[in-house]
């Protein structure tokens, strides 16, 4: 067996996919080939084996379950360890089968890192999907896609380059920012340790190599400091400190700290530890704090940086998995585990659930076991909390059953939070710049505008939008492209297509587009935005600098070129609202300027818009 010196780095992963592709023999081969069997667990498995009729079945090494090594699956997740003299690594093997889930999100809301398993010769399937679908979900920031079992297709390439690209244009729905395939063979141990001879034409690592240089070191937010408080230790009279882990940001002696909810401020004395005093404090470390001034904690409460603090809230939107038998009932008032507080919680809202399989969002009016929607929380008290995508610790919790106490759901909250009626707190005020919009304008030799290109899709905005980016630049101008497919990869990407969910994305645009404009920059927003209410708003939003620009080309003519593809799709029913096809879109009926890509070739319209922008004086004279 390796003991490693403590002070390598720990990697926690978890392995997915649906059964039979073999996840436990893939951790089984890890685990032998990095020495990390004690011989008496290998022999223990041997004869095992030999009652299956099977040669040594290194997945028995993780199926720990009597019941598991029967049925020849896994049910639990089963957890193993085992270090190179690199890296330190914590394995979650998650179950297969669909009805065990929400095993595979227990694997997942800890790891940094999850192996997602294909069977070379079965295919992509709606589990291996569920599981992509999942690890997005949890935010986890390093994906590998194993294509296993190469053996059974003789090593072949085209094999595996189907399957890579066939989930690749899956996963580019979701947000898997570091995203790796590999073929593999967990039984011969192809590409697991090292290179295989096998795949001359894979030239990328063998797993474990991977799995030892993968960064991680900046997975940890060490930049938002949060403190749930779960104890206050009071041995005498002349002691108090509050008891809790770091859950993320740096703490250090002589801190400034808040207290939330209460607001109570005051600074850190002295920070112990299991080792003793320390100077500073972070992620996972588990601390007594001792705080200068008495104020309003218990267990429940957060200590957070004045200067850095989350939301606090009594409403909440996130993802929701729902992981109980008995379904999800809105009449009935759930315990909500957050942090170390827990409290009363009602489910407002089921806005849609969503088919791990082809990502669509449907009505739904509760959640089955494993189904996974985004909701509405009421809380019956405020909470300090954040989206999941910026902070695991305040942007998580639990859903307990209040009769029963068993947990039912995990939820991830998300970053449209409700703005209580879209009333302003009387707390926020406007400030003023100290930089005018004259200084600016002469900065930048321009004035603010945003030409607001509008047109069905294919109509070509977007290609107008970023050539006419592009000649700007080259005059020295100061401009930025908004397109509608970026932006929904970011700032709307929890939105929609309901025309609730258009319209937000519209607001948010039109605003982002104004701060651009009040920057001195020029922005060209290229967005379908079909509804004349919708472009009226962005209107209103943006001001004086707004330019409606509408993008002419009858709708034969975009289902022609169709770039994308979507024509089709819609045609077929694959994409719901569609506009132009079973969804309307209003021509503008007074645009500041009309460009038919019908008559004009790209650098023709191009031309005309910059004629407008000097007729404004937006731009100078060339």
């Amino acid at each position: 067996m390796n003991h490693p010196a403590q002070s390598t780095e720990l990697l926690r992963f978890c392995t997915a996919g649906s059964v039979d592709d073999g996840k436990s023999t893939l951790i089984g081969r890890l685990l032998y080939e990095t020495n990390s069997v004690y011989e008496d667990h290998l022999h223990a498995v041997g004869e095992a084996s030999r009652k299956l009729s099977r040669d040594t079945d290194l997945a028995l090494l993780t199926d720990g379950l009597k019941a598991e090594r029967e049925q020849g699956i896994t049910i639990d997740v089963a957890y193993r360890y085992f270090s190179t003299p690199r890296r330190r690594f914590i394995i979650a093997d998650t179950p297969g089968h669909e009805q065990y889930t929400r095993n595979m999100v227990t694997g997942a809301s800890g790891a940094g890192l999850a192996i997602i398993l294909l069977d070379a010769k079965n295919g992509i399937t709606t589990q291996s999907k569920r599981h992509g679908f999942i690890a997005s979900l949890m935010g986890t920031a390093h994906v590998v896609v194993a294509v296993n079992k190469m053996d059974i297709v003789d090593y072949s390439e085209d094999v595996y380059n189907d399957l890579h690209g066939e989930y690749a244009d899956f996963a580019a729905k979701l947000d898997l920012p570091g995203l790796t395939f590999m073929p593999i063979s967990a039984l011969c141990g192809d590409n697991v340790v090292t290179r295989s001879e096998k795949m001359p034409w894979y030239e990328g690592s063998a797993l474990l190599p991977h799995l030892e240089t993968v960064e991680i070191a900046g997975d940890r937010n060490l930049i938002d400091f949060r403190m749930p408080i779960q104890f206050v230790n009071r041995p005498n009279s002349g002691f108090r400190g509050y008891c809790g882990s770091i859950e993320s940001g740096v703490l250090r002696v002589g801190d400034e700290v808040l207290a939330l909810p209460s607001g109570g401020n005051t600074t850190v004395e002295r920070i112990l530890t299991a080792d003793g005093e320390s100077d500073y404090a972070f992620p996972p470390h588990a601390v007594t704090v001792c705080l200068a001034d008495e104020i309003d904690l218990s267990r429940g409460d957060m200590l957070v940086h004045p200067g850095n603090q989350p939301q606090i809230r009594r409403e909440i939107e996130a993802m929701l998995v729902w992981m109980d038998e008995a379904p999800l009932d809105i009449s009935v008032d759930y315990r909500l585990k957050h942090g170390t507080a827990i409290l009363r919680t009602s489910v407002e809202k089921i806005t849609y659930k969503v088919d791990p399989d082809t990502l669509h969002r449907a009505d739904a009016g509760t959640l089955a076991t494993n189904e996974i929607g985004r909701v509405s929380l009421g809380l019956f008290q405020p909470i300090p909390c954040e989206s999941y995508q910026r902070n695991r610790s305040t942007g998580s919790f639990i859903l307990i059953d209040p009769e029963s106490n068993r947990t039912v759901a995990c939820g991830m909250i998300i970053d449209r939070l409700p703005d209580e009626g879209g009333v302003i707190s009387a707390n926020i005020t406007r400030t003023q710049s100290l930089v005018s919009t004259d200084q600016r304008q002469r900065f930048f030799r321009q004035g603010p505008a945003t030409l607001w290109l509008t047109g069905l899709s294919g109509s070509g905005k977007s290609t107008i939008a970023h050539a006419l980016e592009l000649r700007l630049m080259n005059m020295g101008q100061a401009c930025y492209v908004l397109d509608g497919d970026n932006v929904r990869h970011g700032l709307n990407r929890d939105l929609g297509f309901s025309d609730a969910d258009r319209e937000e994305n519209i607001r948010r645009v039109a605003e982002t587009a104004h701060l651009f404009n009040d920057a001195g920059m020029l922005v060209i927003a290229s967005f379908i935005s079909p509804s004349r209410t919708f472009r009226d708003s962005a209107r209103e939003i943006i001001g004086d600098a707004f330019i409606e620009v509408f993008v002419e080309c009858d709708l034969d003519e975009c289902e022609r070129r169709d770039p994308k593809g979507l024509y089709k799709k819609a045609r077929s029913g694959e994409i719901k609202q569609f506009t132009g096809i079973s969804a309307p879109y209003e021509e503008p009926g007074d645009p500041d300027i009309v460009v038919s890509t019908t008559q004009l070739t790209v650098d023709q319209a191009v031309d005309r818009l910059l004629g407008l922008l000097r007729q404004r004086g937006v731009i100078g004279a060339r």
